[in-house]
């Protein structure tokens, strides 16, 4: 059965329209953001309304069903980022004028590589990095 209408869109205002990942602005975006199983439903997640978070395209294909990543401070495996049980300026902090987050704990570190939150993978290419720098320019991204 999929999500109702009434669910998503409490999902999104409980968001307040960002990405509860990246904190892109779905109000900036040519596509409307995902719906995101906390836990998954391929690992028996629910579609109850504390396993849902709005995600951006981007980080929902690069969470995919993972619910863990090594922080790469220690090298342990530690869960990702929970928006529901976190709060995400516990984990994370925006550096380099807003154009980069960085974890600041094991569980912001982990979040950030399994996400790769600021596209490190592939640094040659447009990159949310350029996106963001686009929005704050425009007054659109002022973390």
């Amino acid at each position: 059965m999929p999500i109702s209408d009434e669910t998503k869109r409490a999902v999104r205002e409980q968001a307040k329209y960002l990405c509860e990942y990246c904190h892109s602005s779905e109000r900036l975006s040519a596509s409307r953001f995902t719906i995101d199983h906390i836990t998954p439903k391929s690992l028996s997640g629910s579609d109850d309304l504390e396993n849902l978070a709005l995600a951006c395209r981007r980080c929902n294909e690069r969470r995919y069903n993972f619910v863990a990543s090594i922080d790469p401070e220690s090298q342990a495996t530690v869960p990702i980022f929970n928006p529901r049980l976190q709060k995400w300026d516990e984990h994370f902090t925006w550096v380099d004028q807003g154009m980069l987050i960085k974890g600041m704990t094991a569980v912001g570190r982990a979040t950030c590589v399994r996400l790769d939150l600021n596209d490190t993978r592939y640094p040659e290419k447009d990159s949310i990095r350029e996106t963001r720098r686009f929005w704050t320019k425009t007054g659109f991204h002022s973390p």
